[in-house]
């Protein structure tokens, strides 16, 4: 079982700085793509940034130039360093890994054909 672990949520203010780490519990990950989404209160869950299995990025329009995404393979962690921060963007980020990652636990690897979500971190940004 993947369990993705979220980390590095905080309240901060606005024009301050987060970065969210994400890691699986007990596990190591390669040739994963992954994202980081986010919900606000009343609203619906978005994707804010993924992350290709090749390396391939992408945002949304309201995280382009100020949120970078990143994966460090060697430590199974994906990341989202997160500037200028706005007030709006208060919500739970949650980190997800698409199906058809390879997971390890020690020498035993396997491709999971479904993907996984991790429990969530609070974002607070006050004026």
């Amino acid at each position: 079982q993947v369990q993705l672990v979220e980390s590095g949520g905080g309240s901060v203010q606005a024009g301050g700085s987060l970065k969210l780490s994400c890691a699986p519990s007990g596990l190591t990950f390669s040739s994963c793509g992954m994202g980081w989404y986010r919900q606000a209160p009343g609203k619906e869950r978005e994707l804010v940034s993924s992350i290709s299995s090749d390396g391939k990025t992408s945002y949304s329009d309201s995280a382009k130039g100020r949120f970078t995404i990143s994966q460090d393979n060697a430590k199974s962690t994906l990341y989202l360093q997160m500037n200028s921060l706005k007030i709006e963007d208060t919500a739970v980020y949650y980190c997800a890994a698409d199906p058809g990652c390879i997971w390890c636990d020690g020498g035993y690897c396997y491709q999971a054909d479904i993907g996984y979500w991790g429990q969530g971190t609070q974002v607070t940004v006050s004026s």
